[in-house]
């Protein structure tokens, strides 16, 4: 049985950008156990007053039903330089709890604070988040990530990224990256391509 896990932002004491991670959660239970109910998260996940002092990711485990849900107080890690690493035979097309194989890869890391996995020539994702590219005027996502996050999906239904199929050798065009995921801020400093080792 696959244990799935949808990371949500609490501040205070909001469910931040629920709607996208209903639709993921939902999704993924129809698509790997053939389950049509739909479960509202915002019914599930009690929030009291004292959640209100920090940022927290919010875990829900789940597989046909939601088996645990936890509060981790969140503090932003550094992830600033990324390592090229190359695999063309992962799979992570649902957000799967057992990641041993992005895992692997992030143990070739080296000296940077994260990778940027290459698969089919094309990049991909981080080990936990979404990419970003800044041409100067637009910003635009790899349209074959390894996970489709919900900040993604939130950035390009609101015009303010892109999709496009990018090449490996496409990326020395770009000025600039970020990193998104359902924790990470996108008002957060652009980083020069420069960063990213291997190129």
């Amino acid at each position: 049985m696959y244990q799935l896990v949808e990371s949500i932002c609490l501040k205070d004491c909001e469910l931040q950008n629920i709607d996208y991670h209903n639709k993921r959660f939902n999704n993924s239970r129809k698509q790997l156990f053939g389950i049509n109910d739909n479960i509202d998260l915002r019914e599930k996940i009690k929030i009291t007053p004292d959640l209100k002092k920090f940022i927290y990711k919010v875990r829900v485990i789940y597989s046909e039903e939601i088996e645990k849900i936890e509060f981790q107080e969140y503090f932003l890690r550094k992830r600033e330089t990324l390592k090229l690493v190359f695999s063309d035979e992962i799979d992570y097309s649902f957000k799967y709890l057992d990641r041993q194989e992005l895992e692997n890869l992030l143990n070739l890391k080296e000296k940077c604070d994260d990778i940027l996995i290459v698969k089919n020539n094309r990049p991909t994702d981080t080990f936990a988040s979404n990419i970003v590219f800044f041409d100067g005027e637009k910003w635009f996502t790899p349209a074959f990530p390894l996970l489709m996050g919900t900040k993604r999906q939130y950035l390009i239904d609101n015009g303010l990224i892109f999709e496009e199929d990018i090449l490996l050798k496409d990326i020395n065009i770009f000025k600039g990256f970020k990193l998104i995921n359902a924790m990470l801020d996108w008002e957060n400093p652009i980083l020069p391509i420069s960063n990213i080792e291997g190129l």
